[in-house]
C-alpha cells in the first residue's frame, strides 16, 4: 500500500547518540552524544527514555517551539510495552501514539505521523524513536555481563533516539510518498542472523514502492535500509536481483554505515529503530539540504520477533516500511 503526499515536510531534527556511535564516522552529525551509556541515569531503561527526552528538548530549542506547540507525539521504542516512549510522552502535552515495528518504527512513525498532518488532523507533529544496546540485549538475547560470544552474522544494536518535527510548512526535507509493508517470514530462526532475516521484507517492500509508483530504481539517488549490516545488505542486492532482476546500484544501509566495522567491535554492523534515523536524520539530511541528494528512499527494517516465541524456536517474520524523501521542493 502506498500512500502519495502533497504538503507534508521534516522541518527539522534532532539526535541523541551513545559512546559508539559518537566515535563512529558520522559523528559530526549529531546533535549531542553522551560518553557512557547511563546517560546519567540509573539504568539503561531510564537512559533511553532519558535520550528521547533529550531529543525532543533539542528539537524543540531548534525550531524555537515549546512542547505545548505540539499536536501529536508519535513514538516507540523496542522494550516491552514501549516503556521507553511511553515515559518521555508524559512530558509531552499532546496526543500520543505508540508505535512498534522493530527496527522498522521509523519509517512506519514517518508514515502515521504523515498522514495526519496531511489530512489537517494535526498541524504539527513529533516523531521520535529511540534503542539501547544494553537495555536491548538484556530484553532480547542475555544481559552483556554473561560474555556470551556471537557470531560474525550478529549486529550491534544502536544507542540513541532521533526526534524528527513534521508539517506542512514548507521547509526541510519533503515527505513525497511511502510504502506500508507486508510481514514476510523466511523461515529463519537465528537470531544472530538478522541481515537474513530481514532481506526478504526489504525486498518486497522496494519492488512494490517501484510497482506501484511506477518508478524505476534509478529514479533514486540513493536507497537506504536499516538495519541490514554488511550480510544482510549483500543478501538484499542478490536477491533483489534474482526475484526481480533488480540492479541496486545507488544503495546503502544505514547499519553499514554508523560504525566503523574495521575499527570497532560491532559485529555485522548497526541494528536497532534508532539506526536508521540517526544515519538519515545526521548525515542524509545533511547531504540533502547541500543539494548533493535530492531523492532518497528509506526503507527501515525490523525482526518481529520476542525472547519467548526465539527460545521456542519458532521462525521470525519481518517487516519493511519505506519513505521517499525529496530535498529542496
Amino acid at each position: 500500500m502506498t500512500f502519495k503526499y502533497n504538503n507534508v515536510y521534516i522541518n527539522e531534527t534532532a539526535t541523541v547518540t551513545g559512546p559508539y556511535e559518537g566515535r563512529g564516522p558520522l559523528s559530526k552529525y549529531f546533535d549531542y552524544s553522551y560518553e557512557d551509556l547511563y546517560f546519567d541515569a540509573k539504568t539503561w531503561e531510564q537512559a533511553e527514555s532519558k535520550s528521547t527526552s533529550d531529543a525532543i528538548d533539542i528539537l524543540m530549542k531548534k525550531t524555537a517551539l515549546t512542547r505545548f506547540d505540539i499536536d501529536l507525539f508519535v513514538a516507540g521504542d523496542l522494550l516491552n510495552q514501549l516503556t521507553a516512549s511511553n515515559y518521555a510522552a508524559a512530558s509531552m502535552p499532546s496526543s500520543f501514539i505508540g508505535v512498534y515495528a522493530a527496527c522498522a518504527t521509523s519509517a512506519l512513525e514517518l508514515i502515521v505521523g504523515a498522514n495526519m498532518v496531511e489530512t489537517g488532523a494535526a498541524e504539527k507533529a513529533v516523531c521520535a524513536v529511540s534503542s539501547h544496546n544494553n537495555a536491548a540485549e538484556k530484553q532480547f538475547r542475555y544481559p552483556v555481563e554473561y560474555g556470551g560470544p556471537k557470531p560474525k552474522t550478529a549486529t550491534f544494536t544502536a544507542t540513541g533516539s532521533a526526534a524528527a518535527l513534521m508539517s506542512k510548512k514548507k521547509e526541510g526535507v519533503k515527505i513525497e510518498s511511502a510504502t506500508l509493508g507486508q510481514v514476510v517470514d523466511s523461515e529463519i530462526n537465528d537470531v544472530f542472523h538478522m541481515g537474513a532475516v530481514m532481506a526478504p521484507a526489504a525486498a518486497d517492500t522496494i519492488y512494490k514502492h517501484l510497482l506501484e509508483t511506477g518508478r524505476d530504481v534509478n529514479y533514486y539517488d540513493l536507497i537506504l535500509t536499516g538495519d541490514l549490516g554488511i550480510y544482510g545488505k549483500e543478501i538484499l542486492k542478490e536477491y533483489m536481483q534474482t526475484e526481480y532482476g533488480i540492479t541496486l546500484q545507488n544503495y546503502d544501509d544505514t547499519g553499514v554505515m554508523l560504525y566503523n566495522l574495521k575499527r570497532q567491535p560491532v559485529y555485522a554492523g548497526a541494528s536497532g529503530p534508532v539506526c536508521a534515523p540517526l544515519v538519515t536524520y545526521g548525515y542524509i539530511f545533511d547531504q540533502m539540504k547541500k543539494q548533493k541528494l535530492k531523492k532518497v528512499l528509506l526503507v527501515a527494517t525490523g525482526a518481529l520477533m520476542s525472547q519467548t516465541l526465539a527460545n521456542q524456536k519458532l521462525t521470525i517474520p519481518s517487516v519493511a516500511h519505506a519513505v521517499s524523501l525529496e530535498a529542496g521542493k
